[in-house]
């Protein structure tokens, strides 16, 4: 199996593209081909990192030219149509993007179920940036959750005294216990590279807020008049993963039935 570099393997998805590409397109391509052995717990934000950095750094001499939000192509390839690539982002808004991702929303996960949990005094909260990257325990995470009972939202807390894991877990035991089986969550601190949660800023730029409210609000609520996801929430979802203490338990479960037949 090949393991190149990341900007090795970002030219190769684009040479292999032969037009623009979205950056978390880009990103699903290294992963799925298996162009590293290791990306990290955060693959789409380290592909925008080195995309941004050659260009800051290195300007026309970079080999990477950005063609729009979030989107970017060989500087080789430059003649030809920008929209030669098959990103599923090609209907995203033309306006600038910031490529330091996650100024009020650092991560979130939808739809989460609660039996992939071991619930415990501390559970693990596993999640993935995308299928083959490394997971991220976000036991330790703050911010804002939801409890559904099948789709509809029967609860919303907030996770800031007490980890998102301790309060998720009070619910097991709490007059919702029996009430929900999924969760969604959002929160506030930065992941990094190696999968560990950062710190809780000091301070949020005012004008970033507002959005962040209202990208939380259609994410979690689905209203049918928006037609798009909120900006903030484009590359920071996490799938969730179950815990594989669960699968150790049913198989110890299994064998202690299979032995008493005996």
């Amino acid at each position: 199996m090949p393991d190149l570099t990341w900007r090795k393997a970002i030219e190769t998805v684009l040479e292999d593209a032969g037009g623009s590409m979205h950056y978390k397109d880009i990103a699903d391509e290294i992963v799925s081909r298996g162009l590293r052995e290791s990306v990290g717990a955060t693959p789409a934000a380290t592909v925008s990192a080195n995309l941004t950095t050659s260009i800051g750094k290195s300007g026309d001499s970079s080999p990477f030219q950005k063609t729009g939000r979030g989107e970017y192509m060989l500087r080789s390839q430059k003649t030809k149509p920008q929209n030669a690539g098959t990103s599923a982002h090609a209907d995203r808004p033309e306006k600038e993007e910031t490529e330091d991702q996650y100024e009020i929303i650092s991560s979130f996960g939808m739809f989460w179920r609660r039996d992939f949990v071991d619930w415990n005094s501390s559970p693990k909260l596993l999640g993935m940036q995308q299928i083959g990257a490394e997971a991220v325990n976000f036991y330790e995470q703050v911010g804002i959750y939801l409890l559904y009972d099948g789709r509809e939202i029967i609860y919303v807390g907030r996770s800031t005294d007490r980890p998102l894991g301790k309060r998720l877990y009070e619910h097991t035991a709490d007059r919702l216990a029996t009430r929900w089986d999924r969760f969604s969550w959002f929160g506030l601190l930065p992941v990094s590279e190696k999968g560990k949660l950062g710190k809780l800023p000091s301070a949020y730029i005012a004008n970033k807020i507002a959005p962040a409210l209202e990208a939380v609000l259609i994410e979690a609520l689905e209203p049918r008049q928006n037609r798009k996801r909120g900006d903030d929430l484009s590359a920071v979802e996490y799938l969730q993963k179950e815990d594989p203490e669960i699968s150790r338990k049913k198989q110890v479960a299994l064998l202690e039935r299979l032995a008493s037949k005996v």
